[in-house]
Formats: C-alpha cells, structure tokens, sequence
C-alpha cells in the first residue's frame, strides 16, 4: 500500500476511531488524546502494516493496546501514591520551614540514621531517587537482598513511630 493511499485510508476512519476512543475513555478529550496517539503509533508502525489486513483492525487494535497500556500506568502510578500514611511521612520533607515541622524532621532523620548500616544505606539511596537495580549494583548485592533490606528498613522505622 503506497504512502498517501494509507495514510487517506487512516485519516478516513477518524470518526469511527473518535467514537471507539469515546466508548473506551468516556471522556472526549482523553477520546481525542487517545486518537492522536494511535495516529502518531500507526504512522510510525507503518513499516509493520501487513497489505492483507484490515486496517481498520489494525488500528482498532492499536488504539485499544494503548488504552490498556495507559490505563496500567495509571493505576500504578496510583497505587504509588496510594500508600500508608506513615510511609509518606517517611519519604517526605517539610513543604514549610516551621518549628514543629523542623523537629518531625529531624526525629524521623535520627531514626533513620540509628538503623544498622546494612539496612539504613539502601533505604536512604531509595529516598534519594535510586532505583533498586541502582543501589544493588552500586552496594554489589543481589536485587533481592537490596529489596528486602528496604522492606525491613520501612517496617522497623513504623515500629520506631508508633512508640
């Protein structure tokens, strides 16, 4: 299929694709979002388009792909900032400088610098922005063992709060 011809042939099925993204998203601009986005993927995959298919199918199937796929960032992204209320006072900082908030923060910077060392290295690389395949390879550990000392680094800090 020549260029123009596919590319008349994708710009044609917009109002279908407007209405399919619509019933997905239930939103008409995420349905606009997400009709540029399977433009810009099918155009930069046109390269992969088989003659024999249905592109209507195609792009059909693009648009869904990219709807799951951001829907899963979403939650994830979600579930991240989903947590326990301690933990999020673990990783955060003052947002103003006041006395009170000054003292909370350096109580939680002192609990954290009386954990062994074993433990209180990784947890800190974590809340500096490390990822654990960073700190595992920076420290010579497994990923594992880099995970599971920030598991138990949490868990005996929201002990250390809770007394």
């Amino acid at each position: 299929m020549g260029n123009t011809n596919f590319n008349t042939e994708i710009i044609n099925l917009e109002p279908s694709l407007t209405r399919y993204a619509y019933s997905l998203t239930s939103n008409m601009e995420d349905a606009k979002d997400l009709v540029q986005e399977t433009y810009f993927k099918a155009l930069y995959n046109q390269d992969k388009f088989d003659e024999q298919t249905n592109i209507k199918a195609w792009m059909y199937t693009i648009m869904k792909n990219t709807f799951i796929n951001d829907y899963r960032r979403r939650v994830k992204k979600q579930a991240i900032f989903n947590k326990d209320v301690q933990e999020f006072v673990l990783t955060s900082r003052p947002a103003e400088a006041n006395p009170e908030s000054d003292y909370n923060f350096r109580e939680l910077t002192a609990m954290v610098n009386s954990l062994e060392p074993e433990f209180r290295i990784p947890f800190q690389m974590h809340d500096s922005g490390y990822k654990y395949q960073e700190i595992a390879d920076e420290l010579g550990l497994h990923l594992g063992t880099v995970k599971s000392r920030i598991h138990f680094s949490r868990q005996k800090l929201m002990e250390k709060i809770k007394k």
